[in-house]
């Protein structure tokens, strides 16, 4: 398997350039790569996620585009801390965003031999490689939804973990909702 390049390759927000067409010899993205996302709600999805009491937002401090193994990450790493501290069902966590950018690579040769095999930037337009998500600043990436007060900071130590597998600084912003009784 082919190794990763680093995120501050491709965190820049470019305009997508992926030209789709339903006629094969004129379209240049051939194929979409597979998502690594598994799921975008985890938690107790059968209570929808405005009808919690305090709802926390992970929300983005810059303008970039965000790789879809490291959203996959950030759900991981947030669902773990909240199933161990607060039980699988005190909880809706989701991912409000969906990678539609779809990255490319041209991939050069190196080494002995290098001058005959390789195309060089003739035709320089790359392979897919990966999907991106493009976040703008002020946006919200995840959000949890939690019922208690208690369960508060454990629901602020996901986000936070969650935000570290991301390639730039995000705030937590905690919200407070008021329920209609009727």
């Amino acid at each position: 398997m082919a190794k990763l390049r680093k995120a501050n390759a491709y965190r820049r927000i470019e305009r997508a350039y992926t030209r789709i067409s339903k006629y094969r010899s004129k379209a240049f993205v051939r194929a979409r790569p597979h998502m690594v996302i598994v799921k975008f709600d985890t938690g107790n999805t059968a209570k929808q996620l405005d009808t919690y009491n305090y709802m926390l937002n992970l929300v983005s401090t810059k303008s970039l585009q965000i790789r879809h193994n490291a959203l996959e990450s950030a759900r991981v790493t947030g669902t773990r801390i909240l199933e161990n501290g607060i039980g699988k069902t005190q909880f809706h966590l989701k991912i409000k965003t969906f990678p539609h950018h779809i990255l490319r690579e041209n991939a050069l040769a190196s080494g002995a031999g290098a001058d005959r095999t390789s195309q060089g930037m003739s035709a320089a337009f790359g392979k897919t490689i990966s999907t991106a998500a493009q976040i703008r600043k002020g946006q919200t990436v995840i959000c949890v939804g939690v019922d208690q007060k208690t369960h508060l900071p454990t629901a602020k130590k996901a986000l936070q973990k969650a935000a570290c597998k991301f390639p730039c600084t995000f705030k937590v912003a905690v919200n407070e909702q008021i329920q209609k009784v009727v």
